[in-house]
């Protein structure tokens, strides 16, 4: 591991723990995708934590051509990853850092024998349950996000934290493009939308996942969640917030921001 890549981690680690924000990048910003998962890989490995899942990202022309991926992926903890009960579900985000909410549906993994799979529909085979649910994206870093998605991977893809919410019939698995999501703060909504526009939609997020993790040599578990991309876009909170995310005909559920 190079020395600055486990610096950079250390940095991140650090502040992440303590709740600390961090005003500059600390260290040289990744430009590759190579360099921006060692930074994650090695901040993995600095935690004493369970990983839960993962959540999986957009990147957005021009950066897909020149790293040559469209999507991004990083860990969630399971002590961050929540099933909502009855009221809201409390999630935290870093005081002065970055903090956004989204609707995503998540998928739980599945692993199967054989090949690993190479389409949406090959991807399905490897999910054995389906909930509707909201991403918390925040880092201790509050340009995370302004400043390209090899910085966005390197501090843990920008995740907090995954509420999961009611469960999606298997019978719209086929059809889950057509499901409207909109999301809503603080009573206002901020975005509406389908996964039709997602790239090829959340098991494509899964299958894209499969690949990537076996590609860093990263085993696969069953029961690790796949927060599969943000539906209705990436929108701002804060500390006091009040997220609620809603799906046709399936349900809804609904966080407040800490």
């Amino acid at each position: 591991m190079p020395y600055e890549a486990r610096e950079i981690a250390e940095a991140f680690v650090t502040a992440r723990r303590s709740g600390t924000a961090i005003s500059q990048f600390p260290g040289c910003r990744p430009r590759d995708l190579a360099s921006a998962y060692a930074i994650q890989d090695c901040a993995i490995s600095l935690w004493d934590r369970e990983i839960g899942g993962w959540k999986v990202g957009r990147i957005n022309a021009p950066d897909d051509v020149r790293l040559g991926a469209d999507r991004l992926v990083g860990p969630a903890f399971s002590d961050a990853i929540f099933m909502s009960a009855d009221g809201p579900g409390a999630l935290r985000v870093f005081h002065g850092g970055f903090a956004a909410a989204e609707a995503e549906f998540m998928l739980r993994l599945a692993p199967q024998d054989g090949p690993l799979p190479t389409t949406p529909d090959a991807a399905m085979a490897w999910v054995d349950e389906v909930r509707i649910g909201i991403e918390i994206a925040s880092s201790p870093y509050a340009a995370i996000n302004s400043e390209g998605p090899c910085v966005t991977i390197s501090d843990h893809g920008n995740n907090a934290g995954l509420l999961l919410g009611p469960l999606v019939p298997r019978v719209l698995w086929d059809r889950i493009d057509e499901v409207e999501a909109a999301l809503v703060i603080d009573g206002c909504e901020v975005g509406r939308a389908t996964t039709a526009s997602m790239l090829d939609g959340p098991f494509g997020a899964a299958r894209f996942l499969i690949e990537n993790l076996a590609r860093r040599g990263i085993a696969l578990k069953p029961g690790w969640w796949i927060s599969s991309g943000a539906i209705t876009g990436v929108h701002k909170i804060s500390p006091g917030s009040k997220v609620l995310a809603t799906f046709a005909n399936i349900g809804s559920v609904e966080a407040r921001i800490i």
